[in-house]
Parts: structure tokens; sequence; C-alpha cells
């Protein structure tokens, strides 16, 4: 066998040196693991000097790895006892970037296991490194992808449909193991014996059929951003008629980040009617804390005459804590 040439499988390559003595250096061909070509080096002198390095490559530049692997040296007679590396995780970009020194002579022949426990690709723009190889979260990525690209196809393709959805202006075909896995409200229509369950027939008049579709695109797990902003009252209302948490507070997150002089009181009346205290919060912080009130003035005098009571003693009491005397 070639003395330097590293044999590999899997995650493993392993460099058998047949002769090496007291003051050597020798340098193994590269050998290729996950996207990288390696090179490992051995260097005696007190002690027994072993590097790893990716070979030099423009792949090697502009994305280095950073490897987390253990190495074992072990010689080739009949008393084969292995020096093991603790677990080294570092980015390696040069020879200098990793050298362990084994305290220990070796002579003649041994061998040097190197295991590749994990590889990932460093990024010299700042992001977030990423494994080269399949782990639990790329795994579980995947699947959810494949899950929801076969919940698409159900929706979109109606296949296996077996519920028809009533809307204000149109029909649409669902699911009932979708809707009742999504919803208590819609679990316990097709649990007893209501109508829907006999009629196999929502109806929900008080959504537009673009509505209704954005809220089932969300349960199927298929919504798109620009659908969702365009029907988010739409949505905060079934969520809260429908008992869908994640949605209702999703809506509200969304329904605080653009708040301004031409939607504070509409927010603010959802946010009463649907019992948001963050946005209401929001909403009062906006007019008396910021002094957006004064921009709107007209407006709040036509809300004060068809806001709840209720409402109005909150909006007064947030006067109060804001304007009380120093």
């Amino acid at each position: 066998m070639v003395d330097t040439k590293v044999e590999t499988i899997s995650r493993l390559a392993q460099w058998r040196i047949d002769n090496f003595g007291p003051c050597t250096y020798k340098r193994s061909d590269p050998f290729k693991v996950g996207m990288w070509n390696w090179q490992l080096s051995v260097e005696k002198n007190r002690y027994l000097y072993i590097r790893l390095f990716p070979e030099p490559s423009r792949l090697s530049k502009e994305q280095p790895p950073i490897a987390k692997f253990i190495i074992r040296v072990t010689t080739a007679g009949n008393n084969r006892r292995p020096y093991i590396s603790p677990i080294h995780e570092r980015l390696l970009r040069t020879s200098e970037d990793f050298v362990w020194p084994v305290d220990s002579t070796f002579h003649g022949r041994f061998i040097i296991d190197v295991e590749f426990l994990d590889l990932q690709v460093y990024s010299v723009n700042g992001e977030e490194a990423s494994s080269i190889w399949p782990n639990a979260t790329m795994l579980r990525s995947s699947a959810n992808d494949s899950i929801l690209r076969c919940l698409s196809r159900m929706l979109h393709d109606e296949i296996d449909a077996d519920v028809t959805i009533n809307t204000c202006d149109g029909t649409l075909k669902a699911h009932k193991a979708i809707l009742s896995a999504s919803s208590p409200v819609f679990h316990s229509m097709f649990l007893h014996n209501l109508q829907e369950k006999e009629s196999s027939t929502i109806n929900i008049q008080d959504m537009s059929l673009a509505s209704c579709t954005a809220l089932l695109s969300y349960l199927y797990g298929t919504i798109v951003q620009e659908d969702f902003w365009k029907h988010r009252l739409a949505l905060l209302g079934a969520a809260n008629k429908y008992a869908i948490s994640n949605l209702k507070d999703l809506c509200e997150e969304s329904l605080l980040e653009d708040i301004n002089t031409g939607n504070v009181l509409e927010r603010l009346q959802e946010a009463w009617l649907y019992q948001l205290d963050k946005l209401k919060k929001g909403c009062l912080t906006y007019l008396f804390d910021f002094g957006k009130i004064y921009d709107i003035r007209d407006e709040v005098n036509d809300f004060f005459r068809s806001a709840e009571r209720e409402l109005i003693q909150e909006m007064f009491q947030e006067v109060l804590t804001v304007w009380k005397p120093a």
C-alpha cells in the first residue's frame, strides 16, 4: 500500500503508515469526506504532531469547514493500544488551524483514524453554519415540507374532500379531519349529531370566498404572506369564532406591527371585541403616550359616539395615567 494514501468509508478516514522513523515528516494524499478534500500530516520530534486540514482550494476558501472529529492513533503490532483524542470542533482553513501532539513514541508501522462526527459549512457572510449531513432538524424540515405538499394537493385538487363550506359568495371543499384537528368548534360539529355532521356542510356566511380560502390555506399550512396580510381581520374573526388560538395570536401580533392614525381606532375596536390585551394596550399607547390622538380628533369624537361604555372608560383611565400630575 502506498504510504501516503488514505482510505475512506462513510465518515471515517484511515491512514496506514508503514515506515516512520524517529525524525520524520509525512503528508498524506488528498482524500474526500463530505464536500472537501482533506489532508493529514505527521511530524515526529519530541512528540508526534498530527495535523488535519482541508486541501487549499476555492471551495475551502469560500466555504471553509467547521469539523467535529476524533482522532485515534494505533500501533500496527499485536499490542494495539490506541491513543484517542478528545472531541475537537473547530474551523479549519489551513494546516496551522489544528495540531494534536501525542506524547508517545511511534516507530515503524501505525494507523491514524479520523472519525468525522459532523461537518458544517462556515459562512463568511456571518450567517449560521449549517451541517452538510442530515440531522434531526433537517429531517423534520424535510418531513414537514413533504406533509405540506400533500396537504396542498389535498386542498387544491379536492382529494377525498368530504365537507362543503358555503361562504357568502361561493363554496369550497375541505376535509373534516383537517378542520376537526385544527378547531375544537369544528370538531364538535362533526362529533355530535348536528346539522353539519348530517349534511357534511358548513355555512360560514360571515366570510367571503377569498377570506375563507385564506383560512383554509392557513389550516392546511399553505398560506402565503400576501394573503395573510390582506385577510387579517377576517382571519381574526374566524380564529375567535372557531377557537383557533394560534391563528388568533398570529393575527394579534401582525396587527400590532403597523398601527397608524388611519387604522388605530379600528384596531382598538377589534382588540376590545376579541379581548386582545396586547393589541389594545398598543393602540392606547399609540394614542395617548405618543400623543397621536391629537392627529385624529374628529375621528375620535365619532368613535366615542358609537364605542362601548367599558372601552371608553378604559380610554379615560389611560388618559389619567398618562396625564397625571408630576
